[in-house]
């Protein structure tokens, strides 16, 4: 269940992600893989995104070139990194798990995972300065 902390750095990113002009970073878009996977953030190219308002998509069939998870306090970091592969494995080129607690990005591809922390991040011609998402330290 989304909480306070995983609105607040969802927004964080999608802030970012909205000033690339040639991405769609889509929230809550429930893909066409397993059961319908629904990743926080779907970036597609911005050409590959043409809603109908007359018919919508209850599970779309592009894959995006990256998703984002955002990790709440009711999952675990393990089923959210096996949830990362199980996209990289269906065709999503990279996928983002972000940890706010210790502040940490999980970066899944086929070639494996990288692991950042507060730093920016660029994977497909899409970044994200996450120093800028994580919220202020509390004293």
């Amino acid at each position: 269940m989304p909480s306070l902390n995983h609105s607040y750095i969802c927004l964080q990113i999608l802030k970012q992600l909205i000033s690339n002009e040639s991405i769609e970073p889509l929230p809550e878009l429930t893909l066409d893989i397993a059961n319908g996977l629904t990743p926080d953030i779907s970036v597609f190219p911005k050409a590959e995104i043409r809603p109908n308002p007359f018919r919508d998509v209850l599970r779309f069939q592009e894959r995006p070139i990256l998703a984002v998870e955002v990790v709440s306090s009711s999952q675990t970091i393990q089923e959210m990194l096996q949830k990362a592969t199980q996209l990289v494995n269906e065709g999503v080129k990279v996928v983002w798990t972000v940890e706010s607690y210790s502040r940490t990005v999980f970066v899944t591809t086929q070639a494996g995972e990288t692991l950042f922390h507060e730093e920016l991040i660029e994977n497909e011609g899409i970044q994200v300065d996450f120093a800028k998402v994580f919220p202020k330290r509390i004293n």
